[in-house]
């Protein structure tokens, strides 16, 4: 192969991807600028970004002018609560399965795999029901109990495959020592699946943050809205198309993950790894 060849080989796939970089990042770009574009509507902005001028009006309403700090409120509250408890819940329930033998051990395994199989949506009204018979509609923690019922049967899987590659020696030492079994999960197999936990909740907190099906399903009062549904009244029809403060509360909604990724993104990439091989 020729240096022009080489060259000309180069050149065609750095145009390749300068093309598909551009065409993935235009939409968000576009967002940022509709965000501190003036006016409201869609159709009034440029297809250029940042052609339209800037203002950080959309911001000061979002703020100061509308109920956007008790939706992020509840949304954190929401997520956060979510997150802490598929870790504690998922984590003891894989530290169980991976260390234990008890009977209909693999049936249970089974029946939890099957039931991520079948779509969330799928079982709405029979979740709508439940919460309805257990006095939880349009409360938050109805709306976390559904979460934490949704995450459970497949991150236990998750987690259980990270920990059945932690040695078993280190559990029988720490019960030499005179460690219990929750003291044993606590303090030795915790520390050592931290990636996958790590992982685990990021998911976790991420599937909550901007759902808008099942607060839509269960929450009713303005004073438990969520910021999906919240954000969603800006352009609910034609007689409020409030684009750019829609733009503005979805990039102020994306902050919290760019925080999160970049602390997060070494102890991700572990979770590719395995744990401590014998």
């Amino acid at each position: 192969m020729t240096n022009f060849t080489r060259k000309l080989n180069f050149a065609i796939v750095l145009i390749f991807l300068i093309i598909i970089s551009l065409v993935v990042l235009y939409p968000l770009v576009y967002v940022l600028s509709a965000a501190v574009s003036p006016g409201s509507s869609i159709a009034t902005l440029s297809i250029a970004p940042f052609a339209d001028g800037f203002t950080l009006d959309h911001f000061r309403f979002l703020f100061f002018e509308s109920n956007y700090p008790i939706w992020f409120r509840n949304t954190l509250f929401i997520a956060v609560t979510t997150s802490l408890g598929t870790v504690i819940i998922a984590s003891l329930g894989a530290y169980i399965f991976s260390r234990f033998r008890f009977a209909f051990k693999k049936g249970m395994l089974l029946s939890m795999l099957i039931l991520q199989i079948f779509p969330s949506f799928v079982g709405m009204i029979a979740v709508f029901i439940v919460v309805l018979r257990i006095g939880l509609f349009d409360n938050l923690w109805g709306l976390i109990l559904v979460y934490l019922a949704m995450n459970i049967p497949f991150n236990v899987w998750l987690v259980k495959g990270y920990m059945d590659t932690i040695p078993k020696s280190m559990d029988e030492a720490a019960r030499i020592d005179g460690a219990s079994h929750f003291r044993t999960w606590l303090t030795i197999i915790m520390p050592i699946a931290k990636p996958i936990i790590t992982f685990l909740a990021i998911t976790s907190f991420v599937a909550p943050w901007m759902d808008f099906i099942f607060p839509n399903l269960l929450l009713r009062s303005p004073e438990n809205q969520t910021l999906a549904l919240g954000l969603f009244t800006f352009v609910l029809d034609d007689t409020r198309n409030e684009f750019t403060r829609f733009a503005a509360g979805s990039v102020t909604v994306a902050i919290p993950f760019i925080i999160a990724f970049v602390l997060t993104q070494k102890m991700l990439l572990k979770t590719l790894g395995g744990a401590v091989k014998e």
